[in-house]
């Protein structure tokens, strides 16, 4: 059937988390999804308030307060585009938050560098825990990350 969604994340995978004013990049992203017939869907925690100052001006779907790591925003916003999980793929920077809501959803899944290397008091402590499971999970598989889903 292949990907007919893009859910992602907001702060710090599509937009650095402390810029506040709209992103065009976001614009020229949902064009080039929407040519391949692929709708992005923005899942964060964050409010209302400050996600659709900068999505709305671009008319990109969201959903706020997503409560991730709980997979239930990820889940109702599939069930209401009636797409099936393999049709939907959850983006993030985040391992402990974006990464298990799209696993727990069931849905396919990209761990992607976050866009700048500082993060929020919130984020700081999921950046802690996840350097201790990227450390143990780099004994038992070769975590890697790519500039593209192409080269690798």
């Amino acid at each position: 059937m292949g990907i007919k969604a893009v859910f992602s994340d907001l702060d710090n995978t599509l937009l650095a988390w402390n810029k506040f004013e709209t992103a065009k990049e976001m614009d020229k992203l949902n064009k080039q999804l929407a040519k391949a017939n692929i709708k992005l869907v923005v899942i964060s925690n964050n409010n209302a308030q400050r996600v659709g100052k900068v999505l709305n001006p671009y008319h990109i779907d969201f959903v706020s307060a997503a409560r991730k790591p709980l997979p239930f925003a990820i889940t109702r916003k599939r069930e209401e585009m009636h797409l099936q999980k393999d049709q939907v793929m959850m983006v993030g920077d985040q391992l402990i938050t974006d990464m298990q809501a799209g696993n727990l959803a069931g849905v396919e899944t990209v761990l992607v560098k976050p866009l700048v290397e500082t993060d929020k008091w919130n984020t700081r402590i999921n950046r802690f825990f996840e350097k201790i499971i990227f450390f143990f999970l780099g004994l038992s598989h070769r975590v890697t990350f790519k500039e593209t889903l192409q080269n690798g």
